[in-house]
């Protein structure tokens, strides 16, 4: 059989190495750490359990695909329960909103603030439904984009649907009050985008999930990754852990495999699902990169890191949900700060998951699992992680106290903390980034990263640095496309 070797588990590199199985290849995939998951691992510390990356599942039918490429059926894997509302936002004068799927309660809350808000709610809509059917229903975000042609194909269809303009810049021809204009405009943040220059092509997003929904699976989104590890290996695949590949092997200009500590595994495709800044700096030699060099990879435009807490607590705190997002009063100039001037502000906005909402089994009796997450600067700032851990990880925990967890650090039995240099030490991120390449207009469709490389024959990338980009429809989008790109090239191979 014709092999295959996948670089990296997370849900990108899981769904690559199925779609490779299904093909025909005998697929390997080597991880480096323990545990399958990459960005999507699980943290377990006395009966608390913590997912540490994603923790959303929307546009179900993408995941479903990745089941029948290989003739399965999801539901015999694992479940999906309905979230709903999706978020509660709080907003910095304590209003808050209740962010869902339905149009008649959205409209309700929105007239509270503003009655014409709530009015265009409809005509936003329908303005975004293009952009998703054209990245979600007509496939795109499922083929690569590697051709000039590709992208000048595209080109008009952005235009006509305003699809190229920065998000917020689209938002807010609908909406003026602040809080509708966040509501509406924040998703790229979930992918490592700054809204205010991500194009509008990702406004995708919020129509998606007003179409597919929002979903957990009991016991965490680490439940999913075991359906994609249990799926491969089901149809013959192989998983092999603690398997930090160290280069890529590449003759007369094509990859024949990788080495891990020391041994030669022999391979006809190499799929990476690791980070595109590490891949190419790191695991190939810079006589097999024209295009890739060192300086290229420097010059891109890498996503803001995350400074994440694991909190296990003995109390709950009803006034969270399942997702909870609580932000500072700036939002434009502190997106500023954490993605151009690279500084450490004095507020920040949160993002809280406490899953325990759902699925009480994820904490001990009567407890609370919670992961905050504070969008920071990447590794090109200035700043110590070494040194600012324990003071940052303080502020974040006197501000919740005082926002309303009352007695929270009293009733920790968990505290871990995850940084910065942890996205560069444990996951290979390039600058410590903990999406990928920053989804701008520069850096989007044509302009990233190709699925497929243009310096090596028989490598493919898959995952949040290439087409079309990040979050858990995605990467599975982007496995998609991967394979999109090997059947073609295979196409053209046997026609030579």
């Amino acid at each position: 059989m014709r092999r295959a070797v996948v670089i990296g588990s997370g849900f990108g590199g899981l769904a690559a190495a199925v779609r490779l199985q299904a093909m025909g290849y005998q697929t390997t995939i080597l991880e480096k750490r323990k545990r399958v998951g990459g960005r999507a691992y699980q943290l377990e510390r006395g009966g608390y359990t913590f997912d540490m990356g994603p923790s959303l599942i929307t546009a179900p039918e993408i995941i479903d695909a990745v089941f029948a490429v290989a003739g399965k059926q999801r539901e015999d894997y694992l479940s999906f329960v309905p979230l709903n509302p999706f978020y509660r936002i709080y907003f910095h004068d304590g209003s808050h909103i209740d962010y869902s799927g339905d149009a008649a309660a959205m409209k309700a809350q929105m007239a509270r603030f503003d009655p014409r808000d709530a009015g265009r709610y409809d005509a936003f809509m329908r303005a975004i439904r293009p952009i998703y059917d054209a990245v979600i229903r007509d496939g795109l975000g499922g083929k690569p984009f590697d051709t000039l042609r590709s992208m000048a194909a595209f080109l008009p269809r952005m235009i006509r649907t305003g699809a190229i303009l920065p998000v917020a810049t689209f938002v807010r021809l609908f909406f003026r009050d602040f809080r509708h204009h966040f509501m509406f405009s924040f998703h790229p943040l979930f992918i490592g985008g700054n809204p205010f220059r991500a194009p509008s092509v990702y406004l995708s997003i919020p129509y998606l999930e007003r179409e597919g929904g929002v979903w957990f699976t009991k016991g965490g989104m680490y439940g999913l990754v075991c359906a994609f590890a249990t799926l491969l290996e089901d149809i013959g695949g192989e998983i092999r852990t603690e398997s930090e590949v160290q280069e890529i092997v590449v003759e007369d200009g094509a990859a024949i495999g990788v080495r891990v500590d020391d041994v030669f595994v022999p391979a006809d495709i190499v799929v990476s699902n690791g980070d595109v800044g590490h891949t190419y700096a790191e695991l190939i030699a810079p006589q097999h990169r024209s295009k890739w060099t060192d300086r290229k990879v420097e010059a891109l435009d890498y996503t803001m890191s995350c400074f994440l807490l694991y909190l296990g607590s003995r109390r709950q705190y009803p006034k969270l949900l399942h997702h909870t997002l609580i932000l500072s009063k700036r939002y434009k100039a502190l997106l500023a700060d954490i993605f151009d001037a690279k500084i450490l502000a004095d507020d920040f906005s949160l993002y809280l998951h406490a899953p325990t909402r759902t699925d009480p089994g994820m904490a001990p009796p009567g407890g609370e699992s919670m992961y905050v997450l504070v969008p920071v600067p990447n590794l090109r700032a200035d700043i110590d992680w070494s040194a600012m851990k324990e003071p940052f990880t303080d502020r974040i925990i006197d501000f919740l106290e005082g926002w309303g967890l009352e007695d929270l650090r009293a009733n920790l039995d968990v505290v871990e903390v995850f940084t910065p240099d942890d996205f560069r030490g444990r996951l290979n991120a390039y600058v410590g980034n903990a999406f990928g390449i920053e989804p701008k207009l520069s850096q989007t469709a044509w302009f990233r990263p190709h699925n497929a490389s243009e310096d090596v024959r028989g490598l493919y990338f898959v995952g949040a640095s290439t087409h079309p980009g990040a979050g858990v429809p995605g990467v599975l989008l982007s496995a998609e496309a991967t394979e999109f790109a090997i059947r073609r090239d295979e196409d053209g191979f046997a026609a030579r």
